[in-house]
């Protein structure tokens, strides 16, 4: 059993997982969601501008939000990562200092968008016509029926999609190593790695994998709970009918029956 024993001292040994937890929970998951959120938040907000700008009927609008979306979509995080990070840095030290954070997150934030972008077009298409015709025929005007009606109910669709971005992003948001950060910014990934080079074992990267999944796992199945209950609604069951309300029930039906044939 000695590949057992090389298994678990490789993988799994837990003096090396706990000497790296006060880390991974006081420094890398800080780091990892700060990341990400502030890059979905981007994200959602320049996703939203270029969808709107990709249904526009206006070519000047729609065509430059089609090439944002192509180029992001289709160039490698990674590679987004270090033309940002690293072509940008000197214009970033003269705002932010020498930590190259913000343009790990200004990275991350322009790959959202894009996919986010995408995400908002496809909810706000696979809303009926008739809903933009009924509040046009109310009296109101096309931006306060897509703000109010239309975009709504798009983003309450397409929920799912926008959380499984977020989980995208929280993975995406270990790519950011590469730009150098500093040690009190260093993400769940890095932070693992470290600790994987000082211990001479792989145990604090399956640490640092186990803070990952405690962030993803839980959020895919709480939207896909909320998910089923904006689908199907709320359904409140029926108490099942008594005998004696059976009964009753048949009664009401006799003599409403008696009732119409006396009349007619």
């Amino acid at each position: 059993m000695d590949w057992l024993d090389n298994i678990i001292k490789t993988f799994f040994d837990f003096d090396a997982m706990w000497q790296v937890f006060p880390q991974l929970l006081g420094v890398g998951l800080v780091n990892t969601l700060v990341i990400s959120i502030w890059a979905t938040v981007i994200g959602i907000v320049l996703g939203m501008v270029i969808a709107i700008m990709g249904i526009s009927k206006t070519r000047w609008l729609r065509i430059p939000a089609r090439v944002y979306t192509d180029i992001f979509r289709g160039l490698p995080a990674i590679l987004t990562i270090l033309l940002i990070g690293q072509g940008f840095a000197r214009f970033s030290q003269q705002l932010f200092g020498p930590s190259p954070y913000p343009l790990g997150i200004l990275a991350l934030s322009l790959i959202a968008s894009a996919y986010m972008g995408e995400i908002f077009r496809a909810g706000i298409q696979s809303v009926e016509r008739g809903q933009l015709e009924a509040c046009r025929a109310l009296g109101m005007s096309y931006g306060s029926a897509m703000r109010l009606v239309v975009v709504p109910q798009g983003v309450r669709r397409v929920l799912p999609a926008l959380v499984n971005q977020f989980i995208a992003i929280v993975k995406d948001s270990s790519l950011v190593y590469f730009l150098g950060l500093l040690v009190s910014e260093r993400e769940l990934f890095r932070v693992g790695q470290d600790a994987a080079v000082l211990t001479g074992n792989l145990s604090p990267l399956v640490m640092a994998g186990l803070f990952y999944l405690v962030i993803t796992v839980p959020l895919t199945h709480l939207v896909n709970y909320f998910d089923n209950r904006f689908r199907t609604g709320r359904r409140k069951a029926t108490p099942p009918k008594s005998g004696l309300d059976e009964v009753e029930e048949q009664n009401q039906n006799s003599t409403t029956a008696m009732t119409y044939g006396s009349n007619t």
